[in-house]
């Protein structure tokens, strides 16, 4: 078994990770920083309306007698929705009590 090694490219690792050769975040990783939790939630949002949209359809096809969907493949369609569902809900939770917490502070 031959194992050759390549040399390291920090430069490289570094760009990847969005950081200059000095370890600075890039001006590009800055300005998308400012956004970046309401595009995270609004991309986790669409995701789980796709995996509730799919879900159904799978639904609907058994429902049909499809003989190209199983009846596996819908109800593991069905608990990714449900899963997404109820972890978007625990975000939500914990968004509205943190606010209450905050809008009760003493100031």
């Amino acid at each position: 078994m031959d194992l050759k090694l390549k040399p390291f490219d920090f430069a490289q690792a570094a760009a990847r990770a969005g950081l200059t050769p000095q370890g600075q975040p890039l001006a590009s990783t800055r300005a998308a920083a400012g956004a970046s939790f309401a595009d995270a939630m609004s991309q986790a949002l669409k995701s789980v309306s796709a995996s509730q949209q799919e879900a159904q359809r799978l639904q609907r096809e058994v429902q049909l007698d499809n003989p190209t969907v199983s009846l596996e493949e819908t109800m593991i369609a069905m608990q990714k929705a449900q899963i997404g569902f109820q972890a978007t809900l625990q975000v939500r939770n914990r968004l509205v009590s943190a606010y209450s917490e905050i809008m009760n502070m003493q100031v």
